[in-house]
């Protein structure tokens, strides 16, 4: 073969490869990339993500396409031998000079999408998001949802966990109460924790955030479309780090208001004396997150013989024990503002579970 056949075979596998590999990509883009962007910030970064790749993909082409024309130009078979040459300064600056106008390109964009996400002045809504073992408190600060508050936990049945029922739809991606929050509104959310790392992340809001005990820290989303958004903790917290899944409702404004009427006269109901504690309602709320597993040294529900002398004690002194031991348990899952008469009634529930 001539030396210009050569040159087209070699051309010609590269081009080869180039698109292979540029047709492998949008093939797998809607299994292995980013969400689909829903806000401006996650627009952004999904566009800073996609130029980088590119570049990279570039590079690597270019460095290994110019490789293996070098191994192949300069064989031993085709009478080359093998040049001897040290410092040469132009090589030197070119290997320099490159990579410094590659991280120009690469770091001009990054750069003002970091500070865009890191600007949460003036939102419209303020949420705390606060991680346990292994559930999400939210409290509404500013905004018209200002005062109200809840807990959020994973609502996929135990019997899918187990593997006793097929997996539904958004399995492990599914909570009893929602972040709700209104279309084309800035929605400040800050992070903490009350016993390990979580982080708070939802992908498709390009909202991510640790949640550190003892810090607040902050992030922003607007969502300029109405519809549901999940995400998880994004940080290993645990044994049942991912059973603690987000749901960021995005709805109307007029519906935002209703819903946070209806929250607000639910918390009235609640804090009423005459309020009806549903102790099972609140096990799964608050109390299974350790019970329901025997972690922490809580009693397993069920666990006959390790509720037995518990059982003994009577229930006053259950009662007793749980009212004043439970500020300590937030740690692990509680809320410290749970109502005595539901604590109460999930000691009943869990009595009645495990006789």
């Amino acid at each position: 073969m001539t030396k210009k056949g050569m040159k087209s075979v070699v051309w010609g596998a590269l081009l080869a490869a180039a698109s292979g590999l540029y047709s492998g990509i949008v093939a797998a883009q809607s299994q292995f990339n980013l969400q689909t962007p829903q806000t401006p910030i996650a627009q952004k970064i999904f566009d800073l993500h996609t130029l980088i790749t590119w570049i990279c993909v570039i590079i690597f082409v270019g460095v290994f396409g110019v490789m293996f024309w070098a191994v192949f130009k300069h064989r031993k078979a085709a009478g080359h031998k093998a040049a001897q040459f040290h410092e040469n300064t132009v090589v030197e600056l070119v290997w320099t000079i490159v990579p410094f106008f590659i991280l120009i390109a690469i770091a001009f964009p990054a750069t003002r999408t970091v500070i865009e996400m890191k600007d949460t002045s003036d939102p419209d809504v303020t949420i705390k998001a606060t991680g346990y073992q292994w559930k999400w408190g939210y409290d509404y600060l500013t905004g018209e949802g200002q005062g109200v508050s809840f807990f959020s936990t994973l609502s996929t049945p135990r019997e899918q966990i187990e593997g006793t029922a097929p997996k539904g739809e958004n399995y492990l991606l599914e909570v009893d109460n929602p972040v709700v929050v209104p279309v084309g509104k800035k929605v400040r959310i800050l992070t903490t924790a009350q016993d390990v790392i979580h982080a708070w992340w939802v992908p498709a809001l390009g909202a991510k955030q640790d949640a550190i005990p003892g810090f607040i820290r902050d992030t922003w989303f607007r969502a300029e479309k109405v519809g549901t958004y999940r995400g998880q903790c994004a940080e290993l917290c645990g044994k049942d780090h991912g059973f603690m899944p987000i749901v960021v409702e995005v709805v109307p404004e007029e519906q935002y208001k209703a819903w946070v009427a209806q929250q607000k006269t639910k918390q009235a109901a609640g804090a009423g004396a005459g309020a009806v504690a549903d102790g099972k309602g609140v096990y799964e709320r608050v109390c299974q997150a350790c019970h329901a597993t025997g972690v922490a040294g809580a009693p397993k529900t069920g666990d006959k013989a390790a509720w037995a002398p518990r059982i003994a004690q009577g229930n006053d002194k259950l009662y007793e024990h749980s009212l004043k031991g439970f500020k300590a348990m937030p740690a692990k899952g509680g809320a410290p503002d749970l109502p005595d008469a539901q604590i109460k009634a999930a000691v009943d529930h869990m009595l009645a579970a495990s006789k």
